[in-house]
């Protein structure tokens, strides 16, 4: 048995298959790198989900507080950012449900056996549709 230690990052590139009730299981290598037992997902760019542990969340949010509610772009950047943020919980196997505008965002029908690309960026992870990562895939690799 491989003992799996924390990196600091989120690595690699994984399949999986949502079951009842909209859950997907992370990767164990994403599991180590999690405090705690939550994610945050929020709309991602280019119609991904994506995952980030609670404190790399934080952190990062920081960064969009900076910008003055007064000023316009500083309002929609933060709608943008804080209106599509949903707390998740992992259970004991660490699975966890999608949000039913989280799927439609991404482009999952939602249905058991539909599978999930869990994607490590750094950072944080990505959760994708199977033939919109096949297109990112392809075209990253260009």
């Amino acid at each position: 048995m491989v003992n799996i230690g924390k990196l600091g990052y989120f690595t690699g590139e994984y399949r999986h298959n949502l079951t009842e009730k909209n859950r997907v299981s992370l990767p164990k290598r994403f599991r180590v790198e999690i405090e705690g037992d939550e994610v945050i997902l929020s709309k991602g760019q280019e119609g991904c989900i994506e995952g980030f542990d609670r404190f790399k969340w934080q952190d990062m949010v920081k960064i969009y507080l900076t910008v003055p509610f007064t000023d316009e772009k500083g309002r929609e950047m933060r709608r943008r950012v804080f209106s599509s943020a949903q707390h998740v919980e992992l259970d004991k196997q660490g699975r966890m449900v999608l949000p039913e505008q989280m799927l439609v965002w991404a482009g999952l029908n939602g249905k058991v056996g539909e599978p999930v690309i869990v994607v490590g960026v750094g950072d944080h992870f990505e959760l994708w549709e199977e033939a919109k990562w096949q297109q990112k895939s392809l075209k990253i690799e260009t």
